[in-house]
């Protein structure tokens, strides 16, 4: 297992964290329960391979995750490192802040926290719950009180108003997203580092995207398993981070990660700015470069757009065909999922606003022929 400098904190984390938020768990009788042996299994295992840090969070496995992480420190509280995250969009009142930590202390089952986040930290809930009920100081309270160790946020916002948040020196640690098909955070990534926090990234499989077959991608460097050992590598070849989350829920899965994680022949500098380049060109070369921005928007039939052709491209430019395919199928399902793309009706409305100039129905026709094959 490799080790990394974790900020100013003066801890050697492994370069691979449990997150403990994918633990097996099933729901009898309208409850949900952790599959207990399973769950210690894979944790003890990701402990005696040299995994020093596991994250957890109030909300995670239907508030049963905390439990069971617990139950998982025995015996190794000595060489592990336990992370968690206040539910900052719950607290609603000055006391909200004790109540959870509290809780989380119980649950948890330890005299202290290690790193304690506030949970999911954007524009809005820094000012409407952080900035209100005082929380930056009652972070500092707790932590002289001896309850936390170091004080954390989890990041959910634009790269902007991370910089922001960590200007307040609040802060000694941060976690955000960070993978090969999610690169936005990076200059906030280094920012950060150059103002002494670590900083610990979620997400190196994209949410399952990059769990799936490409050999797109798997050829861009030789050596590899497969696209989930690349995406894995890639974040690890980032020196300005310290630990890479994986949402571990076997004993296989703990095994896999901590050898790639284990590994002595790191992408080079020269490797990994070969894939980086190459990923930009590969998405700039393609025949839909939608960039996101949502302009089209609103669409009378509420077609999410820019959500189909991300699609696409996961499907045409990176080889990430089942999982689009499995994703399309969701479209038109209201709410997140918009209204179905077959009822677009050619008004041409969105192409009027598209600063790419896109044909948009005819991409619109085109999508929906190969993701639904």
């Amino acid at each position: 297992m490799q080790y990394r400098k974790l900020g100013n904190t003066g801890f050697e984390i492994s370069a691979l964290g449990f997150g403990a938020m994918r633990l097996p768990e099933y729901e009898k009788d309208g409850k949900w329960y952790m599959e207990e042996e399973k769950c210690l299994a894979a944790l003890h295992r990701a402990f005696d391979l040299g995994v020093n840090y596991v994250d957890t969070a109030w909300v995670y496995s239907h508030k049963n995750s905390q439990l069971i992480v617990g139950k998982a420190l025995k015996g190794y509280r000595d060489k592990v490192k336990v992370s968690t995250k206040l539910p900052t969009w719950q607290v609603k009142k000055e006391d909200d802040f004790w109540f959870f930590l509290e809780e989380q202390l119980k649950a948890l089952d330890v005299d202290y926290i290690d790193f304690y986040h506030l949970h999911s930290l954007n524009k809005k809930h820094f000012e409407e719950r952080v900035l209100k009920f005082d929380l930056l100081e009652k972070m500092e309270k707790a932590k002289q009180q001896g309850l936390i160790k170091h004080k954390s946020f989890s990041f959910h916002d634009r790269p902007e108003i991370m910089e922001k948040i960590i200007d307040t020196g609040a802060f000694e640690t941060v976690l955000c997203q960070y993978n090969l098909l999610d690169r936005d955070n990076e200059q906030a990534i280094e920012y950060a580092v150059g103002k002494g926090l670590g900083v610990i990234t979620m997400g190196p499989v994209a949410g399952g995207r990059l769990a799936v077959t490409s050999d797109v991608l798997r050829n861009f460097v030789g050596n590899v398993s497969g696209t989930p050992e690349i995406a894995l590598r890639f974040v690890l070849a980032n020196k300005n981070i310290s630990c890479a989350l994986s949402g571990m829920e076997s004993v296989e899965m703990v095994e896999e990660n901590v050898r790639v994680a284990s590994r002595n022949d790191e992408l080079s500098g020269e490797e990994w700015k070969r894939v980086s380049d190459t990923l930009e060109e590969t998405k700039k070369m393609s025949d839909l470069y939608c960039t996101g921005c949502d302009y089209c928007q609103p669409c009378p039939k509420d077609i999410k757009i820019s959500q189909l052709f991300l699609l696409y491209n996961y499907h045409k430019v990176y080889g990430i065909t089942e999982y689009a395919k499995s994703e399309f199928a969701k479209l038109g399902g209201g709410d997140e999922w918009g209204g179905d793309p077959r009822e677009c009706i050619n008004c041409g409305a969105c192409m009027s606003k598209c600063p790419q100039f896109i044909q948009i129905p005819d991409k619109i026709k085109q999508a929906i022929s190969e993701l639904s094959q």
